[in-house]
């Protein structure tokens, strides 16, 4: 039996290529994906590891957090007094203190460097010879007074910094001017995946990045020939202060490690999600060809039986061809799969992610999955058809035809199908969304099924667009829904990825217009003002900009946390006069015209959750634990732009330990322009660190990573839609082949090549849009079921049908069909009309 299936596969070797390749290019996505995340976290995990070269033992603020999750406020212990007593240690060799913060550099145009959470400063800490072993200066030197930096070469390239020019930095909100007085490699993980580093001198490093006392963020202890982590931390430990803690530097190296093999296994995972679509759709192919394959060898396979071959042989046989096939495009799968890791790490860094350099990591582990995969999902799909060649009696060795599906089979797969769908419309009516969503992909398996059944009145509906191209537009109509099976497995290909990508670009046009419509709602404001990282701004911002004379109305945000009644919620001190003139709340009860003295604003879920209304007194216990008796102003309807509890400033500042404000809404007299912009960009010295936005730029803050993300998962998605185009190549082509006797009598009775090209051009036309259409239904319907689940959260979204986008869909699908045409028809055309007649 090996040999009878080891010569099937040799005689049927252009029969079977696209299997091979749909395969094939699945296991490379696999393979691709483990090779990369491998060689990037290994590279990565170097890479880091060389940081930690100083570090035996770290001492550190002892890491805690309170009841409602915010990190714990620690006591500055970290003092020059305890670096100098570790240094001195038994067993020490050497202390070096760390400290480092958010630095915002500007570029030469004055734009931010490094991105919003990438830019970090960090000090230099002269150490052993005067040198910080943190930096390898290669030009200049480490900075020594205030008036000096020292940059990344990272950063030194993008921005084409060189040593003594003068650069722009912030801070805390004021603008700071230095000069370059070196730049130095680093092996600093944020460096390292796109940020920038800025290096100060030791003690400017402590003042700018605002560390108590001149204290440290971290004091890294190195051990002396011959004594061991454990020993140093031991001794360490003796002279610890109250709440830090000592780890050693394998203990930091490992964890370390561990975060970088989170970081590549979520990465991982959402690839291999996507290569394992690719492999499904690719499971439709595997099980179209061999269906077809074994119903062309029905003569062969019936004499096989009556020879002596047993049914178990026969599927034997057929499996086995399928371990060949898939064996092979394993292999060329996995040789594909690290060039296809090798231009994700290039197309990577070509997007500015900034990969750490390493060898190409080929782990047995990956060779094992990818051929193991191959194989598998070959196998398993043409398991069914071996099954079905079992079947054959050996009397249908008598009959020269090819078996034909039988009815009975297709009713037993529609009601099947049904029965799926209708569990799947239950699901959808629970209340949980796990259950939901569970009920949507229940409905997409069972529309699957149901296929076949589908595909006879959408091809019917398709019989006036045909009737135009006369006989060839009919047989191709007749062609398309003569074998319902193999036509619904060729569309499901294509259905899935579209199906995919009609859900997707619904909900992100949908969310989109959901924050454009929270945006103008919610804010009257035209702009707020913010750090670049989110950090708290000094008061003094607000005073500045609330005195130039294009600002009508402005008003800080100024928040803390703290409880309503027992309940935890964000407090934010407002100006009370400017307050309702920024922004636009719904009130359910009251209004903002009551926020003066000791009122508040309250969010509706608090005052549900305890009954409160407007006109009530509600006890408020600040973040200082001291609680102050507010009156309810008004109860408005929160969203994810304004939520908590809003109070005058005057009623928060008090229970503040240091005053910040976290946002800035401003109004202006002539609302939001370019000159207006301007204004507000020269008050506050063009700082690289402070984020000024439009209504429009918050939007499109949230909108664009939403489409970034968008075409993020098209391009992964692309890859499913190339396997399913193989997928419509293989069937015409083989069904060229398996008709060549009718197609022979069609140009014997005088259909020329020209209309034999355009019937089979037809019938893919009609194929593929077919599967099209089916998608984009499935797509908008899970893109409603999301929707429900988004719009209980997000109170602005309507779901929104992209009908332009979904054009373009069906615009390609049609497309796909020409093409997918193109070999199928040409290899149609050229057949012999006397040789085809002959043939059986």
């Amino acid at each position: 039996m090996f040999r009878t299936a080891l010569r099937n596969v040799l005689a049927h070797k252009a029969r079977l290529l696209m299997t091979v390749l749909a395969v094939m290019l699945g296991v490379a996505f696999v393979s691709g994906t483990l090779v990369f995340t491998d060689t990037f976290g290994s590279a990565y995990k170097n890479k880091s590891a060389k940081s930690f070269d100083h570090v035996s033992v770290a001492i550190k603020p002892d890491g805690g957090s309170r009841d409602d999750g915010q990190e714990a406020k620690q006591p500055d212990r970290l003092t020059d007094s305890l670096l100098s007593r570790a240094g001195k240690l038994p067993g020490a060799q050497a202390a070096l203190g760390s400290v480092s913060g958010f630095t915002a550099l500007a570029d030469k145009d004055g734009k931010l460097v490094g991105g919003e959470w990438g830019t970090t400063g960090s000090n230099y800490f002269p150490g052993e010879g005067g040198k910080d072993p943190r930096y390898d200066f290669t030009e200049g030197a480490a900075p020594k007074s205030a008036g000096d930096i020292a940059l990344d070469s990272r950063t030194a390239d993008r921005t084409g910094f060189k040593v003594g020019d003068t650069v722009r930095y912030s801070t805390d909100g004021p603008v700071r001017t230095a000069k370059v007085s070196g730049i130095f490699d680093t092996d600093d993980g944020s460096v390292v995946a796109g940020g920038s580093l800025v290096v100060f001198d030791n003690d400017t490093a402590r003042k700018v990045l605002g560390k108590k006392n001149m204290t440290y963020d971290e004091i890294d202890v190195k051990a002396a020939a011959g004594t061991s982590e454990t020993a140093l931390k031991s001794a360490v430990e003796k002279i610890l202060p109250k709440d830090t803690e000592a780890e050693t530097g394998t203990s930091l190296k490992d964890e370390q490690d561990r975060m970088i093999e989170q970081n590549t296994s979520s990465m991982s995972q959402v690839l291999l999600i996507f290569a394992g679509i690719a492999l499904f759709v690719g499971i439709f192919i595997i099980a179209n060809t061999f269906t077809m394959l074994v119903a062309q060898r029905t003569k062969e396979l019936a004499l096989m039986r009556a020879v002596g071959a047993s049914r178990r042989q026969v599927t034997r046989s057929v499996l086995i061809e399928a371990f060949l096939v898939g064996l092979v495009a394993a292999v060329a799968g996995f040789a594909l799969g690290i060039g296809v890791a090798v231009g994700l790490e290039s197309l990577m860094n070509a997007g500015g992610a900034s990969l750490p350099d390493g060898p190409l990591v080929i782990g047995p582990t990956t060779i094992v999955t990818a051929l193991v995969i191959g194989v598998v999902v070959t196998m398993l799909a043409a398991w069914l058809p071996g099954r079905r060649a079992a079947k054959i009696p050996p009397v249908a060795a008598m009959n020269a035809v090819h078996a034909s599906p039988t009815v009975r089979g297709l009713v037993v797969r529609n009601t099947i199908g049904s029965l799926i769908v209708a569990l799947g419309a239950v699901m959808l009516f629970m209340e949980d969304n796990y259950v939901k969503s569970g009920g949507a992909a229940t409905i997409l398996v069972g529309v699957i099924v149901l296929t076949p059944l589908l595909s006879r009145p959408f091809i019917a509906a398709a019989g006036p667009l045909l009737k135009p191209f006369g006989v060839t537009g009919k047989l191709a109509r007749l062609n398309s829904v003569r074998n319902p099976r193999r036509t619904a497995s060729t569309a499901s290909a294509l259905m899935i990825g579209l199906t995919l990508i009609t859900a997707m670009t619904v909900v992100a046009v949908s969310m989109g217009s959901a924050i454009n419509k929270m945006a103008t709602d919610s804010l009257k404001a035209d702009y707020a003002v913010s750090m670049a990282n989110f950090q708290p701004l000094t008061p003094k911002v607000h005073e500045k900009l609330a005195e130039l004379p294009e600002v009508e109305a402005s008003s800080p945000l100024r928040t803390t946390w703290g409880e309503a009644d027992g309940r935890d919620t964000r407090i934010s001190g407002v100006d009370p006069k400017a307050f309702d003139k920024l922004v636009g709340l719904d009130f359910t009860s009251g209004s903002a015209a009551g926020l003066k003295g000791d009122a508040v604003l309250v969010d509706k879920e608090t005052a549900d959750a305890k009954g409160l209304k407007a006109g009530d007194t509600v006890p408020v216990k600040f973040d200082d634990d001291r609680t102050t008796r507010l009156k309810v102003a008004g109860v408005y309807k929160s969203n994810e732009m304004l939520d908590g509890l809003f109070a005058p400033v005057s009623v928060v500042t008090p229970h503040l330990s240091k005053v910040q404000d976290q946002q800035l809404l401003l109004k202006m007299k002539d609302g939001a322009s370019d000159k207006a912009e301007d204004a507000i960009v020269k008050a506050l010295g063009d700082n690289p660190a402070i984020k000024i936005q439009d209504k429009d730029d918050i939007s499109n803050e949230v909108g664009g990573a939403i489409n970034m993300l968008l075409n993020m998962l098209y391009g992964l998605l692309a890859m499913a839609i190339l396997v399913a185009v193989l997928g419509v190549i293989n069937t015409l082509a083989m069904s060229v082949f398996e008709r060549k006797h009718e197609i022979g009598m069609l140009r014997a009775i005088g259909l020329d090549r020209a209309k034999i090209k355009q019937m089979v051009r037809l019938e893919s036309v009609v194929i593929s849009l077919f599967g099209a259409v089916l998608g984009v239904g499935l797509g908008l319907f899970l893109g409603w079921v999301a929707g429900d689940s988004i719009s209980g959260t997000v109170t602005t979204y309507s779901m929104e049908v992209p009908v332009g986008r979904i054009v373009v869909f069906l615009a390609i699908a049609a497309v796909v069909g020409v093409l997918a045409a193109v070999w199928p028809a040409r290899s149609a055309a050229r057949l012999n009309p006397l040789q085809a007649i002959k043939s059986e």
